[in-house]
């Protein structure tokens, strides 16, 4: 029978507490044999508590990383199966209260922005509603050829030329026309405004 040297790091006869004590020791091989056998529990409780592939596996590298760098293991309490049970279904819980919260904090700004966004738009409507009425009113104290004229102009995108051929009138006379409505729809705003 072959006689087993104190280093040995065979995972079949190192138990788990002689390998956590190896570990600790700097013997970085023991990790891998405790990853090896422990990496299923670990991971199979992380994604049923996660539901999700990729974080099981990101939950099951931090729990043995977190083993070979700074556990809180005593072997004294318990084996180490058992804590690392423990701390996997702890961290997962962890991770999805802090998912619950950035999701809860997530829909909170969503809604204050949506709140904000319809705040706005009410008021740009009033706004322009309003603004919209005093352009009515100013436009009601200019005399019809005018009004029509501007409308002619600005609403349905005519020429100068275009409207004076339509009215059949001189351009000169529809140029006249809009300069005069134009400065009397400016001082009837700059009143309302003022």
């Amino acid at each position: 029978m072959p006689s087993e040297q104190p280093g040995n790091t065979d995972k079949f006869i190192q138990t788990d507490v002689e390998l956590y004590l190896a570990l600790k020791a700097g013997q970085d091989v023991a990790l891998g044999i405790l990853y090896d056998r422990h990496a299923g529990l670990v991971y199979g409780i992380a994604l049923k508590i996660l539901g999700n592939l990729q974080e099981a596996e990101d939950l099951t590298q931090d729990i043995f990383l977190n083993l070979a760098q700074a556990s809180s293991y005593d072997p004294t309490r318990g084996s180490l199966r058992t804590f690392l049970a423990i701390l996997t279904r702890s961290r997962a819980i962890d991770r999805v209260r802090s998912r619950s919260k950035a999701r809860e904090l997530f829909g909170q700004w969503r809604d204050s922005q949506a709140q904000q966004t319809a705040t706005d738009s009410l008021f740009e409507q009033l706004s322009q509603s309003e603004q919209s009425q005093e352009v009515r009113a100013a436009l009601s104290q200019l005399s019809d050829t005018q009004r029509q004229i501007l409308q002619m102009a600005y609403y349905d995108g005519f020429s100068q030329s275009e409207i004076a051929k339509r009215l059949e009138i001189p351009l000169g006379t529809v140029k006249a026309r809009a300069r005069r409505g134009l400065l009397k729809l400016r001082q009837t705003l700059t009143d309302y405004i003022g």
